[in-house]
């Protein structure tokens, strides 16, 4: 039976995958053996970043894609795990930036709303995606927590936390692609959120390289478990590894019964 005031959780820091098995395999076969039931990616970890994509016939990438969500079916069901990851799917040859959530029983799509807009990096010209009014991002149970995934760029912006507190969210899946040096500015904002929010923040962000006219994109690392008062639990540093903890609902309680943050508006809530 599961324990559902605990829940072991692991974020996979890598590179772009192969289309092969091994690499995979090997941290899962660790993490099941530490009962991990969830596990998070990086953003452009199943698929290669996409100022490559540019140069990579989308046949491949389709493939690419295809051949990860059936390695992840495939593990799902070996050893009970579920997978949160940012994948790339293709609609009328028009790219996708999506997060895939798969468990041992289905496979669910969440079409990222808020993608970066700026000259260097502008995923907004290259995607596809819909601009819409906003709504909730993928919301799910596992073992009595309450989860929520949202694109790493969406962090920065209000509504989408303002869902983490309407529906009351346990934990915040953050996938991230970070580099150019902005280490502090990313710690410094989850933190600050999970702790505004007394929930917890697992982040996973992308290891490698990339050279675009002279400059090189250092993808760094940082991926980081944030408990609810706003403290870095574990970290990674730069390499490639597997992050595993478990967490606690008595926190995340404890947390929004000192602060109280929650209480307060649900009073003046009931006045309006």
């Amino acid at each position: 039976m599961p324990n559902n005031n605990e829940l072991t959780i692991a974020a996979l820091q890598l590179p772009t995958l192969g289309m092969q098995a091994t690499k995979l395999d090997f941290y899962l076969r660790n993490a099941h053996s530490r009962g991990v039931r969830l596990v998070l990616l990086g953003e452009y970890v199943l698929n290669h970043f996409f100022k490559e994509i540019e140069e990579i016939p989308i046949k491949m990438v389709k493939e690419q894609s295809d051949k990860h969500i059936e390695l992840l079916q495939k593990f799902a069901l070996q050893y009970n795990m579920v997978f949160v990851a940012p994948i790339l799917i293709i609609e009328k040859d028009k790219y996708i930036k999506t997060i895939i959530k798969i468990t041992e029983k289905s496979t669910s799509y969440y079409e990222q709303q808020i993608l970066i807009p700026y000259k260097h990096w502008n995923e907004k010209k290259f995607f596809d995606n819909k601009i819409k009014p906003l709504s909730s991002p993928m919301t799910f149970n596992i073992d009595g927590f309450k989860i929520m995934a949202m694109g790493g760029f969406e962090l920065h912006f209000d509504p989408f936390w303002s869902y983490v507190t309407e529906k009351k969210i346990d934990l915040v899946l953050l996938p991230t692609a970070s580099t150019f040096g902005s280490h502090n500015r990313w710690r410094e904002i989850i933190k600050t959120k999970a702790f505004l929010h007394s929930c917890y923040i697992l982040r996973a962000n992308r290891l490698g390289e990339y050279t675009d006219k002279d400059i090189q994109w250092k993808f760094y690392g940082d991926s980081m478990l944030v408990d609810p008062a706003g403290e870095i639990y574990m970290m990674l540093e730069d390499k490639e590894s597997m992050l595993i903890e478990t967490i606690q609902k008595s926190v995340i309680k404890e947390q929004k019964k000192s602060w109280r943050f929650e209480q307060e508006l649900k009073i003046r809530n009931k006045l309006q």
